[in-house]
């Protein structure tokens, strides 16, 4: 598996392009702004793109989508809870001041407990609401790729519309269980791992003290 990083838009949103070294296959995780850029990567990395994947809807997460899909007329998977927030996405951009093209509608939607496969790389999807109603993660093969739930050394705003800090917290723990050794690519800032997370980030203070109780 190749992953690469793209950090974009006025946001520094990271978009991922997730390419299977067996098959020559690639999803864009949250195309998020730049699409000039990206559409520049997928082709120079020589894969084919089947899909476009969301861990949620926040405007500088899909703002690229309508421009790629242009290229490649590719599925977009989207957990339906956040609809609202991927239909808003071009009124948000303009609450912040960026230009955004609303993106066409999502073909495939995606829940908890599904698995999600890009050419023999298959990946579990554990939805994670809090910052989102329909945030999700899809982990597997040693990797997370987290949205904006946990950072290196933060952790996602829960005082935005639609988020729920009430079920946040549950949330955390649940990405925290997958181990240690797990490395998270978030949708802002470098990668990092769950172990190095529990044990230096100030925001899961009280999930590390848990973990050394039990």
């Amino acid at each position: 598996m190749i992953v690469r990083r793209f950090p974009v838009g006025a946001f520094q949103e990271n978009t991922f392009l997730v390419v299977d070294e067996t098959t020559g296959h690639a999803v864009l995780v949250d195309p998020g702004a730049d699409a000039d850029r990206l559409i520049a990567a997928v082709r120079a990395s020589g894969a084919s793109l089947d899909g476009i994947w969301l861990t949620h809807a926040h405007v500088d997460h899909v703002g690229a989508i309508a421009a790629i899909k242009r290229v490649w007329n590719v599925p977009v998977r989207l957990h339906p809870l956040d609809r609202p927030l991927y239909d808003a996405a071009a009124e948000h951009g303009r609450v912040f001041g960026v230009q955004v093209e609303a993106p066409p509608s999502p073909e495939l939607s995606v829940a908890g407990g599904d698995r999600v496969q890009v050419g023999t790389l298959t990946f579990d999807v554990m939805h994670v609401p809090g910052h989102s109603p329909g945030h999700v993660v899809y982990h597997g093969h040693g990797v997370a790729f987290a949205g904006d739930c946990l950072f290196a050394g933060s952790i996602g705003r829960t005082d935005l519309p639609l988020s729920d800090p009430a079920v946040f917290g549950r949330s955390l723990e649940r990405i925290c269980a997958l181990g240690d050794d797990v490395v998270i690519y978030p949708g802002h800032g470098p990668e990092t791992t769950i172990g190095a997370e529990l044990r230096t980030n100030p925001f899961l203070a009280g999930l590390r003290a848990h973990k050394a109780t039990s």
